[in-house]
């Protein structure tokens, strides 16, 4: 093993990050206990493709990305179980997690909405692989999802180590990889491409000089890899050798584009359909613009066919600015209206329209001027917080406006959707004797 300088123990910062297993296969098994040990599938935006399966679908030859029609011979002869993406479940199951692990430390960084890493700085003299198990237990018995936690002096160490408690059954889902002896034969398994912050661009690059794996970059002189390989480079090797470079960020930065947009479930060519889709978006945006307390004054509307099909195609985007900046929704629908008017062709057969809002500021950063009131201190702000408030009480659109429409034809195809059983009332789950 190849001896680096490490801060004293006492002051070296100590990260966890805690990663969901199976993630959308778990959220789906807490409120249907008979699938467990089943092969189940999570499929894609409009049933496309698999985004998540559990290991028993893996043993049967699937693929993560597989698209759904090849899947349909093997339902013939195995016990498998699909299903739509419930984003809602998903979301809230997250938010559960996310809270219980809160409650262990108060550094915590989400990273995703399955991970997050937790800094155990300060608890050096304890049992961190016991206090990981107790997190974990605590996990799976307050929420139902089983987490697999990794232990190291770096987030990109943890990452490793992470996958190795999740692939080795032997460490019951804890690995601490913080002056392990084998650390160095545990990188030389790692693939260059699946180390946090290389990715493929940069391991092309690498194996072209003769690298392979992640423990030959132990090797290499600082000064060389920032020279070819920038300072992310150099980052990611300072961390494989157990120094510190990223610190957790407990602050989330407001975004500076929103984008709403989404595939059809099946292809549209009235024009009514595609308004009220471009309206579902603008209210959807304008609700993450509020939610981070910001305005925006631009908006880009575009549509697209499918460039897949042998269908006339056609592609085209617009984009206008407000008068002031603004978070009400009606201000951005009626902007969205004018332009996607002017954009649309007859006879087309569209796939795909989307929005995205930028010139982002927050709120508190308006301007004034002489002859308006900045949207803070209009009724329409007043109106905004009225509705977003009875929508977070009583769920997702319960107030929404016409323009959205009420039949959506346009909507993604989900037909295999599972209950939101945490979020509805009319889909909770029903304890029988």
């Amino acid at each position: 093993m190849i001896e680096f300088p490490i801060p004293e123990k006492n002051k070296r910062p100590l990260f966890a990050l805690v990663d969901c297993n199976q993630f959308y296969v778990s959220c789906e098994r807490v409120f249907q206990p008979y699938l467990e040990g089943k092969a189940v599938g999570v499929l894609s935006n409009n049933d496309g493709c698999l985004v998540a399966l559990s290991p028993e679908l893996k043993k049967l030859g699937v693929t993560r990305g597989m698209p759904a029609f090849k899947i349909k011979p093997l339902l013939k002869q195995h016990e498998i179980y699909l299903f739509s993406s419930n984003y809602t479940l998903y979301g809230d199951m997250s938010s559960r997690v996310m809270r219980v692990l809160s409650s262990f430390t108060s550094d915590i960084e989400i990273y995703s909405i399955d991970e997050a890493f937790l800094s155990f700085r300060g608890m050096e003299n304890i049992d961190l692989i016991e206090y990981a198990q107790t997190i974990r237990q605590t996990v799976l018995k307050w929420t139902g999802i089983p987490v697999s936690i990794g232990i190291a002096p770096s987030k990109t160490l943890a990452k490793i180590a992470n996958r190795v408690a999740k692939t080795y059954k032997g460490y019951n889902g804890v690995f601490n990889i913080t002056d392990h002896p084998k650390t160095e034969k545990i990188l030389s398994s790692i693939a260059l491409e699946d180390v946090w912050g290389i990715g493929r661009k940069y391991s092309k690059k690498m194996k072209k000089i003769g690298l392979a794996n992640a423990a030959d970059l132990l090797y290499l002189e600082n000064e060389w890899v920032k020279k070819n390989f920038t300072v992310v480079g150099l980052r990611t090797v300072l961390e494989l050798k157990g120094y510190p470079c990223i610190e957790l960020e407990q602050v989330t930065n407001n975004k500076k584009q929103i984008v709403s947009s989404r595939s059809f479930g099946k292809l549209c060519s009235n024009y009514e359909d595609i308004e009220q889709a471009m309206s579902y978006f603008c209210t959807t945006a304008t609700e993450r613009l509020r939610s981070q307390k910001s305005v925006a004054r631009q908006l880009l509307v575009y549509v697209c066919t499918n460039p897949f099909r042998n269908d006339p195609q056609y592609a085209n985007f617009m984009s206008g600015v407000l008068s002031d900046y603004s978070a009400y929704t009606p201000d951005f629908i009626s902007l969205g209206k004018s332009m996607l008017k002017r954009i649309f062709k007859p006879n087309y057969l569209y796939k795909k329209c989307g929005i995205m809002i930028s010139d982002i500021i927050l709120e508190k950063n308006i301007q004034p001027n002489l002859f308006t009131l900045p949207y803070n201190e209009q009724s329409k702000s007043s109106i905004m917080q009225c509705i977003d408030t009875i929508n977070t009480k009583y769920g997702t659109n319960k107030v929404f406006f016409a323009s959205n429409g009420t039949k959506n034809n346009w909507s993604m195809k989900r037909d295999i959707l599972s209950p939101q059983f945490t979020t509805c009332w009319a889909e909770l789950p029903i304890a029988k004797d």
